[in-house]
């Protein structure tokens, strides 16, 4: 079926059911687990212009302590940290055998179908295998 899932997280509660969801299937299938949290840059070159010489590294470092405390409890699952664009980095991630699980923010009212269309929408819209979208019931 997969050789592999990869689980986007954000440190939000939907990117946490997504990866209790990840860890489960990959035990079942027998498959590697990859937690991934993507930094995205700043859009504005003015804003990282401001930005203090090696702020990328420092992100990046805090970023990896985050993932890495996030996946303690679950043996072998590999962590990492890149930066880009979520979607972007996720959808490239995978293969037509990989497994991309995200969470989904769960936003409600008259602009929720915004909202929706963000990383979660644009993984499933890019990605070359398979999404599985988790929310909060």
């Amino acid at each position: 079926m997969f050789n592999r899932i990869v689980v986007g997280t954000d440190f939000s509660e939907g990117s946490r059911l997504a990866l209790e969801a990840g860890r489960k299937w990959a035990e079942k299938w027998g498959v590697p687990l990859t937690v991934l949290h993507v930094i995205q840059p700043p859009a504005s070159p003015h804003m990282l212009n401001n930005m203090v010489f090696g702020w990328q590294e420092q992100l990046k470092k805090q970023a990896g302590e985050d993932v890495a405390a996030l996946v303690k409890d679950f043996p072998g699952v590999v962590a990492e940290v890149k930066m880009g664009h979520p979607a972007e980095v996720l959808a490239a991630e995978a293969d037509a055998n990989t497994l991309i699980i995200v969470g989904y923010a769960g936003h409600s009212g008259p602009d929720s179908h915004h909202f929706f269309g963000s990383t979660a929408v644009k993984v499933v819209k890019h990605a070359p295998g398979n999404v599985l979208v988790v929310r909060k019931v």
